[in-house]
């Protein structure tokens, strides 16, 4: 055999991935004696390439699944994509504006038909790159979050929680995208800081005087309905209950006090417009104060703006601004930096506005006793699951005990439509009570209340976060009591990115409790953002963005992996340049001419086996050596330390074992040969779950010159080493 003097990664990782899947090695057999271990993969958005964060939760959990699967554990890693219903929408339709084209021109179900190909065909390609990075996923369980049993399973969601009096049809305060044209969930709202101005207006009080009111947003005073004050603020005791005069519109509003007031903000008194801010909207609701719309959902002035009727927002408020100086009654202006909500998708100012929605409660006791946010809070708390790192624990309780019910419809075409259907006849009493609304799983035939055949459904769809939020039960058959379900349910580890903790892995939790009584895994490993080498966040107008499948093209993606893990601590953010996988490219190619030495260059006479009565002291601290990393990063894989397996590893290989055994090995190569192949076959184990291609390549180099028994399994399926 005459290995090269260079690893050359272009002509081993193809072929040995094909030769992986090809001998069914991520398909895991059902073995009721043993214990599965299971990870449902994150499933990336079907609308673009996968980017440097993916390399990350892959690396992580293929980590783990190899480590797994080399102990001999049923090992599952489900695949699949996520359809990303607003986002997905919105770059299509980006897509459709290159043509010339627009959503509407092509209707609704041409729509979604076009979407579905643009998805699958970046599904497709994401396959590809998922691949090229050493997934080994089980490609025959692959899903999509639209396949027709996962959206099915959805709907049966929808109406087990209807039927549980846990989702509803309301009023509420919303977040609205004028640019996608829908609702979004607090979530789907990121809150920017941005230069802005604080004016300070003269409500004239009904007789004589004035209050004076600070406000970011002069344009929605048009629809206040009182000005508020906290009832423990002594400046204005005297003045609750009073009446002042709505500058502009003339409209008589009572001053109010609420707890919710802020003492510090501006004057300490503050407008209320329930119908265009969260905190307003709850003090309407407890005062019983109107609910005056004046912004629509084209971010234009409505009727109830008089005057300023059919302005935009932005133009409405510099026509206010310039009314009330005309009258006197700007007090004030301070230049001031304040918090805006933008929507994550397209970057838009996000408009909070009252709209009948559809909603989960997630705080009422449903039917069957079961309380969406305290079971999930529970979850954690009595140690059901675990967060890692620990200290992500604070926020997840903190999030779950103040949550609000969740807006679950959103204004969009791309996604599962709500399974909610209107009888137009209502022809009993029943129908009638229920206003004819009906939920079903399945296209009806007939309204289920009064037979009627003449129906509509909602056109709404569902928050995408609601299907995702289903992914590890609805993947493995449910509803259904498939073996799937009953063998891999519920999974073992959910590893993700902390940003999205409360957007998916609590919706997870929620839902997993709720539709199978149980938590959907047990362990939630959470790992931080990937920033470039000088830790700025990665973007493409900075021009910082690395493509994983570039970089692995370049390297090797062994090389990549290494990089993302090495140094990595869970949690916590990343630094990473190309100078960094550079350096993993170069423990790859001393990890290859380590086993060149060993394999290629080996002496033709040599001792078989280890003999232990020709042990030399050095020799003898090598297999010590070798005992210790086994124990070493078996326990740091166990207690997912990745970044501490990775570290030691590489100390390990490079300044044990190449700088110091290797050294000295070579003028006594016969006595040592058994030695070395004996630690590097063990060095080929543990570094498998972190360099999948270049162990597995070294690996079959040695059974074919004979340092490893033809008839031992790959690599990939070998038994995890143990030490002595």
């Amino acid at each position: 055999m005459s290995m090269g003097k260079v690893y050359d990664h272009l002509k081993v990782e193809e072929p040995l991935y094909n030769l992986w899947e090809g001998r069914g090695y991520f398909t895991p057999k059902l073995d009721k004696k043993s214990a599965p271990f299971t990870i449902t993969m994150p499933p990336p958005n079907a609308n673009g390439e996968l980017h440097i964060g993916h390399a990350m939760f892959i690396t992580l959990e293929d980590i783990m699944v190899r480590y797994h699967r080399m102990k001999q554990d049923p090992t599952l890693w489900l695949p699949g994509a996520d359809h990303a219903g607003i986002l997905t929408q919105v770059v299509y339709e980006r897509e459709l504006e290159k043509q010339g084209k627009t959503r509407h021109q092509l209707g609704r179900e041409e729509f979604f038909k076009e979407t579905y190909d643009f998805t699958m065909k970046h599904k497709n390609h994401m396959v590809d790159q998922l691949k090229s990075l050493g997934a080994s996923c089980d490609w025959s369980r692959e899903k999509f979050t639209l396949d027709p049993e996962i959206s099915k399973a959805v709907y049966h969601t929808f109406k087990l929680l209807y039927d549980d009096g846990l989702i509803y049809r309301g009023e509420r305060i919303i977040n609205w995208c004028p640019r996608c044209a829908t609702a979004l969930s607090d979530l789907e709202v990121e809150h920017v800081e941005q230069a802005g101005k604080l004016w300070f207006i003269k409500y004239p009080l009904k007789g004589s005087g004035f209050v004076s009111v600070a406000t970011t947003r002069l344009e929605t005073m048009l629809g206040d309905t009182a000005v508020a004050v906290n009832p423990k603020d002594k400046r204005y005791e005297d003045l609750v209950g009073k009446t002042v005069i709505l500058p502009l519109m003339n409209r008589e509003i009572p001053i109010i006090s609420d707890d919710l007031v802020d003492t510090e903000f501006g004057t300490g008194a503050v407008k209320v417009t329930p119908a265009h801010d969260p905190v307003d909207f709850e003090i309407g609701q407890k005062h019983k104060l109107a609910e005056i719309q004046v912004i629509g959902l084209d971010n234009k002035m409505t009727k109830e703006a008089g005057n300023y009727r059919s302005l935009t927002a932005k133009q409405a408020q510099v026509k206010v601004l310039e009314d009330l100086e005309k009258q006197d009654l700007i007090e004030k202006i301070k230049d001031v930096t304040h918090s805006v909500g933008v929507c994550e998708r397209c970057r838009s100012m996000v408009e909070p506005l009252v709209s009948k929605q559809w909603f989960v409660a997630v705080n009422k006791k449903s039917k069957s006793g079961k309380v969406f946010a305290k079971d999930a809070l529970d979850a954690v708390k009595t140690g059901k699951v675990k967060i890692l790192p620990k200290r992500f624990e604070k926020v997840y309780y903190n999030w779950l005990e103040n949550i609000r019910d969740w807006c679950i419809s959103r204004q969009i075409w791309w996604g599962h439509r709500l399974p909610v259907y209107y009888c137009k006849e209502i022809k009993t009493d029943l129908c009638k009570k229920l206003g004819g609304e009906f939920v079903s799983v399945e296209t009806p035939k007939a309204c289920p209340n009064c037979r009627s055949t003449t129906f509509e459904q909602d056109p709404d769809t569902l928050d995408t976060w609601f299907s995702s939020g289903q992914w590890p039960f609805t993947t493995l058959g449910w509803p259904q009591d498939s073996e799937d379900l009953k063998y891999f349910y519920p999974t073992s580890v959910m590893e993700t990115g902390y940003d999205i903790l409360f957007f998916w892995v609590a919706r997870m939790i929620m839902f997993g409790i709720y539709c199978t009584d149980k938590p959907p895994f047990h362990t939630i490993y959470l790992h931080g953002l990937i920033r470039d080498e000088h830790g700025q966040k990665m973007s493409k107008s900075r021009g910082n963005v690395i493509d994983p499948t570039t970089v692995s093209e370049k390297y090797g993606a062994d090389a990549v992996r290494m990089a993302l893990v090495f140094g990595t601590a869970a949690g916590n953010d990343t630094n990473l340049g190309e100078a960094k996988i550079k350096g993993m490219r170069n423990f790859s190619n001393k990890l290859w001419n380590v086993g060149r030495f060993i394999i290629d260059m080996k002496p033709e006479k040599h001792e078989k086996a280890v003999v232990e009565s020709k042990l030399g002291k050095v020799d003898k601290w090598i297999l010590e050596e070798s005992d210790k990393i086994i124990e070493a990063t078996t326990k740091n894989l166990e207690n997912y330390r990745f970044s501490q397996a990775a570290e030691d590893l590489y100390d390990f290989v490079w300044h044990k074992l190449a700088d110091k055994y290797i050294e000295s090995s070579k003028n006594r190569r016969e006595e040592s040969q058994p030695i070395l192949e004996k630690v590097l076959r063990t060095s080929l184990q543990l570094l498998h779950p972190f360099m999948p291609f270049i162990t597995e390549d070294l690996w079959q180099k040695m059974k074919e010159a004979g340092s490893i028994d033809k008839k031992e399994s790959d690599l990939i399926v070998s038994n995890w080493p143990t030490a002595k």
